[in-house]
């Protein structure tokens, strides 16, 4: 059994573990990309491991997986994998999550690019201010820095 597979068991033995107390213990939290946050249990961090897994994987519109995605196609399936059913589109997407701010963002969280009142993209934050996703036509499944100001962030419930 990986490091990653004994987290949930770990943290039912320890309670609520630091990541420092998960390492005194043995445990390891390896999710590509992500901030070393003790969350590797939740949903959101699930779906980022799934995301993550799928790096290279080539894009294309409308495409929900297993091999190509587009952007919302990615987070459809990476949610799925991790036990949660979301809509097909981005927009659909946002108004499914509940809406948090920037301060209150979490590895796993959803992040909505938007122009005006139009989300037109989608990822799953990563930590560090990066975001798995699949960008665009002719392009991969990437980890990659958020490039605007003009994004909101969902948490899938």
């Amino acid at each position: 059994m990986s490091a990653l597979n004994r987290v949930p068991s770990l943290m039912a033995r320890a309670g609520t573990a630091s990541a420092l107390t998960l390492a005194a213990v043995g445990g390891s939290i390896v999710v590509p990309g992500a901030a070393g946050e003790a969350a590797a249990a939740t949903v959101g961090t699930k779906a980022l491991k799934v995301a993550a897994s799928k790096k290279g994987a080539p894009y294309q519109w409308g495409a929900t997986g297993p091999n190509r995605f587009d952007c919302s196609g990615l987070t459809l399936y990476s949610f799925k994998k991790a036990g949660k059913k979301l809509p097909r589109t981005a927009a659909q997407q946002y108004n499914k999550t509940r809406h948090i701010s920037k301060s209150s963002r979490r590895v796993g969280d959803l992040v909505f690019f938007h122009s005006g009142s139009y989300v037109y993209h989608v990822g799953i934050y990563a930590g560090q201010n990066k975001i798995w996703h699949a960008p665009k036509t002719g392009d991969v499944v990437r980890l990659q820095k958020i490039w605007t100001k003009s994004v909101w962030y969902g948490r899938v419930k």
